[in-house]
């Protein structure tokens, strides 16, 4: 059968959809044993449901398998271990009278069924239909049969574009990296860009040179007694930046003896709106904050919710809609059966006084809706007993977000003060929880401390307790956590609901990125195969080249845009920056370095070998001597604490410091690398911070001595 055939066989109306009858034998697809165990529950006796375990047909891994002579036409073959499998489904279909293909409800589903109707030759006599369903619930199920369709080629090509473009773009530069640099190395679409970004964070923060700021408060009481904070704010009312002590010594004796006096008084109330429902990213997001759960763990997790729990007292249901999406939007039987559960659980004041409807930035995938329970009824304390602690825990999540989705906003008291003392004024400000609204589901850092101030009125004067100045420095950005790190790539449109979790888990196995309490560092590995990544691939590494893709790669789902015109339009480039860099990277090898250290074992001169952990001494006899040691490279100076050689070593998980050769004797240990000189203005010792731009600076923070690295050092 030709290709022109098969497509137009999946674009033809097949017929037997609706109006089932008894006697028929029916043959239902799924991904999972899980799914369909959960699907048999409830359809009938003349129905027989298996699972594919996934895709049965892909790209071979041992070769690019794209024909780029042939208009880039793809050769899929049966995965490996899948034939036994492939054949009892194609005995089953042959049994049937009737195949459903049920696998989920998006691209790569599309992709699983429109592969199974090849794999299983499904031809022209055989009554095939495509069904989906957003949850796991008999009227989903049953609906779903009685609203078969034809498999969508849109949804099949913009998951075939994706994954041509991503082997075309991993398969070529991980072997190009393998046969220039090293082996084990990768370079992928999305997981390149993600590295980038991290390594570009950890240069601001290796570069960031922190400045000094001073604030001031006021320590005061009323009439009554009671107390309250006022900040200093400026001069009269203009605003004044405190930038050292003697700025801010000169404030202290100005209001030495003075009055505070409160000139103005504003009392008001606001509203925090309810939170969203939640989303792929930002479920991940706040897993990742509020239960500490990886991102790869989640949506786990996340999958065993949507495809079935064994439920005491129900059997196996599915517990929450699917998880791969990026829309706000829920069904109205969803919200008709939430705004009855809030009246009745909490009263009618907690009903938002209008349906609220949220807005996803950009294009969405909109025939899913948001995440959240099948069952709002179904409480997470009422079915804790059938889930384990994880399951239990991420439920909850899920089901309170979704409860405070339409609840009222909560509402909040304001009140604040200006003050002045002499001609310096000063400002002090409150609020006070008045109707926590949707924080009765769902307060997971969304409930403010509460700041009490006494109430007071215009002329009131005050009393000083205390004036309390201090020294503050600024702080450099904050390292990527996995919650941030998906927030950002949403927010500068790479990857997609999907990609997510594969990215993070990625990047990490290959050793570029290490995590160490939520934060992302970049390995030396990472670091090497970054710069290798601007070098040669910038296209691939640049946000809004990536972005753009993106964008592109989703036109084809809705039809707008033909899947091989994107990969005709991006080949001819990359292939010359792929022929670039065979030829340049052939240049820079890495090579092993001959050291001074000998080999107890041999006597030769040990090598300096390059693994995915970063450098480490061997034995070059291997494998006749297989010894090997860790390799800590000297940093060219003295420890400032007792005079040793300072060495670069590596924390258990990869990351770079620099520390005393006399360990653990001596205790000196710094990110940043010293310079074996003293600072002129405190006498702690001196460090190197940045790489592009590098500074000398005194390592007490509370110094601030900085001066320029003198340009014959950096060459």
């Amino acid at each position: 059968m030709t290709k022109e055939m098969t497509e137009k066989k999946s674009k033809t109306t097949r017929t037997g959809a609706k109006g089932t009858k008894t006697g028929k034998k029916y043959l239902v697809i799924v991904e999972s044993p899980a799914k369909a165990a959960t699907i048999g529950k409830f359809l009938g006796a003349n129905y027989k449901i298996e699972a594919s375990m996934g895709h049965i047909r892909d790209l071979p891994k041992s070769q690019l398998a794209i024909d780029v002579e042939n208009d880039f036409e793809p050769k899929y073959i049966t995965i490996r271990g899948k034939g036994d499998l492939l054949s009892k489904l194609r005995r089953d279909a042959k049994n049937a009278d009737k195949v459903f293909l049920a696998t989920d409800p998006d691209r790569e589903g599309e992709a699983i069924s429109w592969h199974l109707l090849h794999a299983l030759k499904l031809g022209e006599d055989k009554d095939v239909s495509r069904i989906t369903f957003n949850e796991i619930t008999k009227t989903a199920v049953k609906r779903s049969i009685n609203e078969a369709r034809d498999i969508d080629m849109d949804l099949v090509d913009a998951q075939q574009a994706r994954r041509v473009l991503d082997r075309m773009v991993g398969y070529t530069i991980s072997d190009l990296l393998w046969q220039k640099v090293k082996k084990g190395l990768s370079g992928g679409r999305v997981q390149s860009v993600a590295l980038r970004i991290i390594c570009d964070r950890e240069e601001e923060i290796l570069a960031f040179i922190p400045t000094e700021y001073w604030s001031l408060t006021a320590k005061l009481s009323d009439k009554n007694g009671k107390s309250l904070d006022a900040r200093f704010y400026g001069k009269n009312e203009e605003k004044i930046e405190l930038s050292n002590g003697e700025e801010t010594d000169e404030v202290v004796k100005g209001i030495d003896g003075k009055e505070f006096l409160v000139t103005e008084v504003k009392t008001g109330s606001r509203q925090k709106k309810p939170v969203a429902p939640f989303t792929t990213s930002t479920l991940q997001q706040e897993a990742s904050k509020h239960l500490n759960m990886a991102t790869q763990k989640t949506m786990m997790i996340a999958q065993q919710l949507y495809e079935g729990i064994n439920i005491k007292g129900e059997g196996t249901v599915g517990l929450v809609s699917y998880i791969r999406t990026d829309s706000f939007r829920i069904s109205d039987e969803a919200y008709d059966a939430v705004v009855a559960f809030i009246k009745e659980e909490y009263g009618d004041k907690y009903v938002n006084p209008e349906r609220v409807v949220y807005k996803s930035k950009g294009k969405t995938q909109d025939a899913h809706e948001a995440i959240r329970p099948t069952e709002v009824l179904r409480t997470p304390d009422s079915i804790k007993e059938s889930l384990s602690k994880d399951q239990f825990r991420l439920y909850k999540l899920i089901w309170e977000r979704f409860v405070a989705s339409q609840m009222s906003p909560a509402v909040y008291d304001t009140l604040s003060v200006k003050l002045q003392a002499g001609e310096y004024s000063f400002r002090s400000s409150g609020s006070s929880l008045k109707f926590k609204g949707f924080l009765e589901a769902y307060n997971k850092g969304e409930e403010e401390d509460e700041k009490m101030i006494p109430l007071l009125e215009k002329g009131d004067s005050l009393k000083t307790i205390e004036l309390l100045p201090e020294q503050h420095f600024t702080q450099p950005p904050a390292r990527f956590t996995d919650a941030s790190l998906i927030k950002t790539l949403e927010e500068i449109g790479v990857g997609r609901p999907s990609t997510y979790a594969p990215t993070l888990t990625t990047i990490q196995a290959r050793h570029y990125v290490i995590k160490e309490a939520k934060n992302l560092y970049p390995t030396e590995l990472g670091e090497v195969v970054n710069d290798i990544m601007k070098n040669y691939f910038s296209d691939i590494v640049d946000i809004d080249f990536t972005a753009n893709m993106e964008k592109r790669l989703d036109e084809v789902e809705v039809g707008h845009e033909e899947w091989k015109q994107i990969i005709r339009d991006f080949y001819p480039g990359f292939k010359e920056c792929v022929d670039d860099a065979r030829e340049k990277l052939a240049k820079v090898e890495i090579k092993d370095e001959e050291s001074d250290v000998i080999c107890e074992k041999c006597g030769r001169n040990m090598v300096i070998k390059y693994g995915r952990y970063g450098k480490f001494l061997a034995c070059p006899g291997f494998p006749e001597c297989q010894n090997a040691k860790p390799f800590f490279e000297e940093a060219g100076v003295n420890c400032p604490e007792c005079g040793g050689k300072v060495l670069i070593k590596k924390t258990k998980k990869g990351r770079a410091y620099y520390g005393c050769e006399n360990n653990p004797e001596c205790g000196f240990m710094s990110w940043n690398k010293p310079t074996g000189e003293k600072c002129p203005a405190c006498g702690g010792f001196l460090e190197e911070k940045g790489r592009k731009n590098p500074k000398i600076v005194c390592s007490n923070e509370k110094c601030g001595y900085v001066k320029e690295k003198p340009v014959e050092e950096e060459k």
